[in-house]
């Protein structure tokens, strides 16, 4: 486990704890192999900004934020809007998710699309704001939110994106905008109020999972500025009668045992990052497919069956007969079976494989009929898929792999993870210039050196965007 020197701990009470951890973390102390985590997460974020900014429901939500008005005070990425900072998260928030490319821990809980937009309104409501600045209240964040991270049974349908990506958005806010250690408790607490959101909205493949992403971001906002003004929010949210561990954590968990260690043991190294643009849960199947054709030598014509075990939460996401509705990539990501045929078919898995064109190409494909899902009970690990494909020539391929790529355990390599970033660039809607690519690029290798975020976050702003 990595650990770093303890903090002083002044009080027992873990919202104290907490509070403290927030204001008092100093970035030096950060572990190389958690500042990587870091790094990988602003990479990973800054990409799914960029490419999913003509996605679902941006153009609309843009129009309405611009006719809200209001104080300028951030800016909405790709486009270079003024807006009050709470609408400037909302907006790159809900950007950030709409691809469903960015990072998160098992079993739901995405960090990076609830952070980073946070993080970068308050950068520039802060003003000057150097990089070292932005990468500790970055990782805060994301260790907070890390830390207050539940399991799937006690989530049970909750999303943890939106009942923990409020928390970890608003504690990297806090970090940012210098709250002191009583104004941090106080927006925290007031965060512990905004703490919403079902999996049913992923369920029905509904625009309100990217929104839910975005009401993370600007929902932070909003608490840390009014815990500024002075309102005050329940200082027991998390040990108290009704606090966290009570309603959330079901009393199966004490708020003590939440931030044990924070500041010293680091729950964000389980990050997970995506190596395909589609569910975290069809990664493993995917990976599986590609190793299958390559073992064999083979192409979709040459397959007479394919057989995907799955444990029950992934079969239950990602195992229904795949059908284009209403939303076709969304459908698609979430579609085992999908995902498969595409990966075998066209011999890559990239954002631009899920655009409902391309989905609609492959709709009727014969291996469709030929991949079959099944729900395992022996299987047990949360990523863990088994692969059985035969040919008509008689051939069998069969591997069972525990830990799909990019989960804790798994790791992406290097150059994956520049991959997925380099498939977002792209991808991008409103292309960035070769220049401001090369920016972002040398800031991502180290934006501890960057004097200003703001050099950054010009980076991201296209000179292709409509009016």
């Amino acid at each position: 486990m990595t650990t770093t020197p303890a903090l002083e701990v002044r009080t027992l009470a873990p919202e104290q704890q907490l509070g403290q951890f927030v204001t008092d973390f100093q970035g030096e102390e950060i572990p190389p192999e958690v500042r990587q985590v870091v790094r990988s997460v602003i990479r990973t974020i800054f990409g799914t900004m960029v490419a999913g900014a003509d996605q679902d429901g941006i153009a609309e939500l843009r129009s309405y934020l611009l006719r809200q008005g209001g104080v300028p005070e951030a800016r909405s990425i790709i486009f270079g809007d003024h807006l009050p900072a709470v609408n400037a998260a909302l907006f790159n928030g809900t950007m950030a998710r709409a691809l469903d490319y960015c990072d998160l821990m098992v079993p739901g809980l995405h960090l990076g699309s609830s952070v980073i937009p946070a993080a970068l309104a308050a950068a520039e409501l802060k003003g000057p704001c150097t990089g070292a600045e932005f990468e500790t209240a970055v990782l805060v964040g994301l260790e907070v939110g890390a830390s207050l991270n539940l399991t799937e049974e006690q989530f049970d349908g909750f999303d943890p994106t939106g009942v923990v990506g409020v928390f970890a958005a608003t504690a990297s806010a806090a970090r940012l905008l210098e709250l002191s250690e009583e104004e941090t408790i106080n927006a925290l607490g007031l965060a512990f109020n905004r703490s919403a959101g079902s999996f049913q909205s992923n369920t029905d493949a509904s625009l309100a999972v990217r929104l839910i992403q975005g009401f993370a971001a600007s929902n932070a906002i909003q608490c840390v500025q009014l815990a500024q003004l002075g309102f005050t929010g329940p200082e027991n949210f998390l040990a108290g009668r009704f606090g966290y561990a009570h309603l959330w954590g079901r009393d199966q968990v004490e708020a003590e045992d939440l931030v044990a260690g924070l500041g010293t043991e680091w729950k964000i190294i389980n990050d997970f990052f995506k190596k395909y643009p589609c569910c975290g849960l069809a990664q493993g199947p995917t990976d599986l497919a590609f190793r299958s054709i390559r073992a064999l030598d083979i192409t979709a014509d040459d397959i007479e069956a394919i057989d995907l075990y799955l444990p029950e939460f992934a079969f239950n996401l990602i195992g229904q007969r795949f059908e284009p509705g209403s939303n076709p990539r969304v459908n698609a990501q979430f579609s085992a079976q999908y995902c498969i045929v595409n990966a075998i078919v066209r011999g890559e898995s990239r954002l631009a494989d899920f655009e409902p064109t391309a989905v609609a190409e492959l709709v009727d494909h014969p291996l469709h009929e030929r991949v079959r899902v099944h729900h395992d009970p022996m299987i047990s690990g949360h990523s863990a898929t088994r692969f059985l494909l035969r040919t008509f020539a008689g051939e069998i391929w069969a591997e069972f792999l525990p830990i799909g790529p990019g989960y804790p355990g798994n790791p992406l390599t290097e150059a994956e993870h520049a991959g997925g970033f380099q498939d977002c660039l792209d991808y991008a809607p409103y292309p960035l210039e070769p220049s401001q690519q090369e920016t972002l690029e040398a800031a991502i290798l180290d934006i501890r050196s960057v004097a200003d975020i703001n050099e950054v976050i010009n980076a991201l702003m296209s000179q292709h965007t409509p009016e």
